[in-house]
Formats: C-alpha cells, structure tokens, sequence
C-alpha cells in the first residue's frame, strides 16, 4: 500500500513509518501538522493515510478534522485515526462511510493485528479499539442499548471492531449461525435492521450513539 503518515511526534512518526516500510509497505510521504498532512494527501494520492487526532497548529483535534476534510474531498480514502485519547466528534461521521479505522496508540504494539486493520480499512471495511467501543457502550445505559443481553453486547462489541461474523463465532466459541441470530436481533433492537448491510456493523454502535447524546 501506499501511506501517508500525519504525526507531529518525529520519534513516533519515523518508528511508524519504520515499522510499515518493513511490512512491505510504501510510505510516499510524512506531515508533522494538519495543513501538511492535507497537501501531502492531495499531492500524492495515497491508498491510505494514518493521522494523528491532535496535531499542530492547535493541537486539539485538527488531525481528525484533516481527516474529515480529506475525505469530502476523496470519498475514496481509507483513514486510521491514532490517538492517546478517546474523541468522536469527528470519527463518527468518518466511521459510518467505510474505509476508516480508529485505534489507540498502544495498540500498534501488537504489530500483526495493527497491520490486519490496516488491510481491512484499506479495503473499504470499517474497525474502532476495543477500548473506544467498550468506552461508548459503557457509557450509555439507556434506550434501546438497555434491551440488549449480555451475549449481544459482546457481539456488538466485536462487530464494531470490524469482525466478520466468523470471526466473532471463533472468538465467543459459539457457531456462526448463532452469531447471525444475535446481529440480527441486535439491529432490530437499535433500529437498525433496514440499514445498508455494508456498514451496519458499525453503525450498530455509532449512529445509535451519536443520535442520543
């Protein structure tokens, strides 16, 4: 694949690129504030950019605002936002159009599955930290969410990272024909079930969210 990589932290950003370029991966070029990141993108066309949600000038969120930006401008781009803290303002509407992923730092240290996200994104799929969907469900307990069991938050836990129904099967020892049934009795319950299969799976959890804040 061909990367572009937005960081501001060079140690981070050359140990990335570094990692990525020994997994056989092209990175075409590497920004250190928002505005770079943007011309780098239109410049080179990537097939996938990894940003950093807090970026200079400001230093709030303005790599995820870069990624929202970027991707009105090439609907096709595959993004994995990095971040050392939770934010969804912006990622819920990045989200729920496919091609995008959102991971917490430490978890590039699981080099394999960092590496499987990015495959998965860059082929239009859809994959949020274990810990960001565990922080959202979590905190809401109202509404439709509060319907469903235990067994159908650990599904909609694992859909949201982006898990194909086999994968769930294996990961919760059960067979996919029951993780077929859960999914389905899940998307019923969060009004969800008329939803365009392609990207249900994750918007199971987000447009729920984002629609009862």
């Amino acid at each position: 694949m061909r990367l572009v990589i937005g960081e501001d932290s060079v140690l981070f950003r050359e140990g990335l690129a570094s990692l990525l370029a020994d997994a056989g991966h092209e990175i075409v070029d590497r920004a250190g504030d928002a505005p770079g990141l943007v011309d780098a993108v239109r410049r080179h066309r990537p097939d996938l950019a990894i940003i950093d949600v807090r970026m200079p000038p400001d230093l709030t969120d303005d790599g995820a605002r870069a990624a929202k930006q970027l991707r009105h401008e090439i609907p096709d781009l595959a993004i994995v936002l990095l971040s050392q803290h939770i934010e969804t303002t912006q990622s819920v509407e990045l989200v729920t159009s496919g091609g995008f992923g959102y991971l917490l730092k430490d978890r590039i240290l699981d080099v394999d599955d960092f590496l499987d996200v990015l495959r998965r994104v860059a082929a239009g799929g859809s994959a949020l930290d274990p810990e960001v969907v565990a922080r959202l469900i979590g905190a809401r307990g109202d509404g439709p969410l509060r319907d469903l069991t235990t067994r159908e938050r650990e599904v909609l836990t694992l859909m949201a990272e982006g898990h194909t129904n086999t994968g769930i099967a294996k990961r919760l020892w059960i067979s996919d024909r029951t993780v077929e049934t859960h999914v389905a009795n899940i998307l019923i319950k969060l009004g969800l079930d008329q939803v365009d299969e392609g990207h249900r799976r994750v918007l199971a959890v987000l447009t729920y969210l984002e629609a009862h804040r």
